[in-house]
């Protein structure tokens, strides 16, 4: 569905609702990961999206992409859910992993050691940073998109993303 059309329409019924949760659900997912570096609220956030969204449609009116009012509404609940007391009260403990066989150990072990090592970088860095980070690289929002998104400047956008990149670059040389 494109924005032009979305800004039109005053709610959506289940099908568009299917739709748009198919198109953009990862990338909401993700992106409340990324805020919340917690599994369970990441999937609490994004059904929490998608009920805001269903609800409130008629408030979309088309002056960002339709993602970036997407993420807006993320970012909102995930700041809000973090801010609570009871958040603040509740030490989560780390999650099961699923157990997979693996044919070449070795091999597969090593590939994915470096992409956790970097993955566990990134979510060490300050909200700030990795917030800014993990919207350019996985969600590829342009700089003016971010900025509009976090309601801040392009150069503060710009100075977080060198920042960033240059405490991951710092970590893993470290952790070499």
């Amino acid at each position: 569905m494109e924005s032009e059309y979305l800004k039109y329409i005053q709610e959506i019924d289940s099908t568009e609702l299917y739709n748009l949760m198919t198109q953009y659900g990862d990338d909401v997912w993700r992106y409340a990961y990324a805020l919340t570096n917690n599994y369970e609220q990441a999937n609490d956030i994004a059904q929490e999206v998608f009920i805001k969204v269903h609800l409130h449609m008629s408030t979309f009116r088309g002056q960002s992409s339709f993602k970036t009012w997407l993420f807006s509404i993320t970012r909102n609940l995930a700041v809000n859910e973090m801010r609570s007391g009871y958040i603040r009260r509740v030490l989560l403990f780390g999650q099961v992993k699923p157990t997979v066989t693996v044919l070449s150990a070795e091999s597969t072990y090593m590939a994915n050691q470096a992409v956790e090592d970097i993955r566990a970088i990134i979510m060490g860095l300050s909200r700030k940073l990795r917030e800014i980070l993990l919207l350019h690289l996985e969600h590829d929002l342009t700089i003016q998109e971010m900025a509009q998104l976090l309601e801040i400047s392009e150069g503060t956008v710009k100075s977080r993303l060198s920042r960033a990149r240059k405490q991951v670059e710092k970590r893993w040389r470290e952790s070499e």
